[in-house]
């Protein structure tokens, strides 16, 4: 069952990406995610962007639903359940080097939050940024990859984390985006013998392992997962490859 909360406030990010606070007397690690049901549309997964006392999700307007939540407004209404599945899993002197690409950027700003660690955000263009400077208030370094160039590094993310690896040392690489931007994060980092964390996507009805629509490989991505260590990703055959769509069918990427 949904709690019921109000939401506290309501920033716009870009031109199509909104986050939403609101109080939620519920501990949420970074990484995980939540069932957001909007009365009269749907119900639907985000993560969580932000697990402090208030906690956020940040939205990017693509389907009905996200547009539907885009329309609400501070002190409107919004159902919560969760929150569900495991999160990154951080040790306190790590070196971390955190990649965000697109929408990804919010489910790992908690871990710059609690952790200050260097940050690349990734974006097709300078108007689909976000959240750098919340990034900024808690990093010492954070450097931005654009396809075309409009600001930053050009390129993709990929290749600007591989540059900054060479540049410094780094433990682990905590990642979140789109999947093939992940499958290359894996790729390099598996090169460069560096563990990495990955938070995955899959189509989600339940949030809670029961209905088998987030199955990959055998794993149910909203309970084994988002979050998978770079030990556990070689097993998942379809990661990059394949996805499955409402019905359960399985489509390639």
């Amino acid at each position: 069952m949904s709690d019921i909360v109000k939401i506290n406030s309501c920033k716009t990010e870009s031109k199509d990406t909104k986050t939403f606070g609101f109080t939620w007397n519920k501990d949420v690690k970074a990484g995980q995610f939540v069932m957001v049901w909007i009365p009269g549309v749907d119900e639907i997964p985000m993560s969580v962007s932000s697990v402090n006392e208030t906690k956020g999700i940040t939205v990017k307007a693509i389907g009905d639903a996200t547009v539907a939540l885009h329309k609400l407004k501070e002190g409107d209404l919004m159902g919560i359940r969760g929150p569900y599945g495991n999160g990154f899993s951080i040790k306190k002197d790590d070196k971390l080097l955190v990649t965000g690409g697109g929408a990804g950027v919010a489910a790992v700003m908690p871990v710059i939050r609690e952790t200050g660690a260097d940050m690349i955000i990734g974006a097709k263009s300078k108007d689909e940024i976000i959240m750098e400077r919340e990034a900024r208030k808690h990093s010492k370094n954070v450097w931005i990859s654009t396809d075309d160039g409009s600001c930053g590094f050009k390129g993709n993310a990929v290749q600007l984390m591989k540059e900054k690896i060479a540049e410094k040392e780094y433990d682990t690489v905590v990642a979140c985006g789109p999947e093939i931007m992940l499958y290359y994060v894996h790729k390099a980092c598996d090169e460069l013998k560096i563990k990495h964390q990955l938070s995955l996507e899959r189509y989600m009805k339940c949030g809670a392992g029961l209905c088998g629509s987030c199955v990959m490989d055998g794993e149910r991505v909203c309970m084994d997962g988002p979050v998978f260590r770079n030990e556990q990703i070689p097993f998942l055959k379809e990661f990059g490859r394949f996805k499955r769509d409402p019905s359960g069918a399985k489509v390639k990427l």
